[in-house]
C-alpha cells in the first residue's frame, strides 16, 4: 500500500475468495459501499443458493445478485476492465495468486469451510476471515462471526469465531429439517427450480436414481446444480419454510450481517 495509489476508499482493492451466498453477501455491500472487489473461485463452485451467489458466473458468463452484474474473466487485465463497467470481476483462480499481480489491500477469505484454509495473516495489509477456521491475531487480522444469533456478524479482534456446530440455523422453527441431503455420492439431479414451492414428502432431486425428498414444506431457496458430483450425506439444497418466494432470489438477513461485519473492519484499518 503506497500514498501515491491510495487516494481514498474507492481507490481500495479488496480479493475476496469464494462467491457462495456469504461470499456473495459481502461483495454486493463492499462494492455498494464504493470497493473494487474482485472475487476468486474453483473451477466447480457448489453453491446451493446459486440465484444469489456471484459464483455462478463460473457456469454462466455473468450472474446478476440484486442488480449488481458478477462478470467471469480469464486475465487480470480483464479484472480492470470489468471493474471500469461497474461489475464484480469473477475469475476461477483457486490459488488466488492473481493477488500477485492485483496486490490488494484487502483479502477476505469467504470460503466458509469451517477449518483453516491456506489464508495467511501476510497475504494482505488487511485480511479478515469469515466464521471457523481463523484466529484474529494469528492467521488474520479480523474474523467476523457467522454463526446465527445474538453475536452474527461481530468482528473479533482476537481469538476464534464459535465453533461449528454442524445444525443449520433456526428459520421458521426449523434447523437440520429444512436442508437438504444427498442419499449417496453420485451425480445429482434436481427435479424442483428454485423458488417453486414444495410440499413434505415430496421428490425435489435425485441423486443415482435415489430420491432427495422434503422434509417440510416451503419453498425451493436453493439447490445444486444438475450434473454436479456429491458426496453421501452433501447439502444438496434448502427450503424455507416461511415460504416466500422473494427470499429466493435476495441476499439473506445472515449474509447482509456478516457484510456489515466485514465493512465495519474494512473501516477500522483504513478511515482513520
Amino acid at each position: 500500500m503506497t500514498a501515491e495509489r491510495i487516494r481514498g476508499l474507492k481507490d481500495i482493492i479488496i480479493i475476496t475468495k469464494g462467491g457462495g451466498e456469504m461470499g456473495s453477501g459481502v461483495v454486493h455491500r463492499l462494492v455498494r459501499s464504493g470497493f473494487k472487489v474482485c472475487i476468486t473461485e474453483i473451477d466447480k463452485p457448489l453453491a446451493v443458493r446459486r440465484e444469489v451467489s456471484f459464483c455462478e458466473a463460473v457456469f454462466t458468463g455473468r450472474q446478476k445478485v440484486e442488480g449488481l452484474v458478477g462478470q467471469r474473466v480469464e486475465t487480470p487485465a480483464e479484472v480492470f476492465r470489468t471493474w471500469e463497467q461497474g461489475w464484480v470481476p469473477v475469475l476461477v483462480d483457486p490459488e488466488c495468486a492473481v493477488r500477485k499481480e492485483l496486490r490488494p489491500e484487502i483479502l477476505v477469505d469467504a470460503i466458509l469451510a469451517k477449518k483453516k484454509t491456506r489464508t495467511e495473516i501476510s497475504d494482505a495489509p488487511l485480511v479478515i476471515g469469515l466464521g471457523p477456521g481463523f484466529i484474529a491475531g494469528g492467521n488474520v487480522h479480523y474474523v467476523v462471526e457467522t454463526n446465527r444469533g445474538h453475536f452474527l456478524g461481530k468482528v473479533i479482534e482476537n481469538g476464534e469465531a464459535e465453533p461449528d456446530t454442524g445444525i443449520p440455523g433456526m428459520i421458521g422453527g426449523y434447523t437440520w429439517e429444512r436442508v437438504l441431503r444427498a442419499p449417496a455420492e453420485g451425480e445429482f439431479r434436481g427435479k424442483k427450480r428454485i423458488g417453486e414451492r414444495v410440499q413434505k414428502g415430496e421428490t425435489v432431486a435425485e441423486v443415482e436414481g435415489k430420491p432427495v425428498a422434503a422434509l417440510i414444506e416451503g419453498v425451493l431457496r436453493g439447490i445444486l446444480r444438475d450434473g454436479v458430483w456429491v458426496s453421501d450425506k452433501m447439502k444438496v439444497g434448502d427450503i424455507d419454510p416461511r415460504a416466500n418466494r422473494e427470499h429466493c432470489f435476495t441476499i439473506s438477513e445472515k449474509a447482509r450481517a456478516i457484510g456489515g461485519g466485514v465493512l465495519e473492519a474494512i473501516l477500522r484499518k483504513f478511515n482513520k
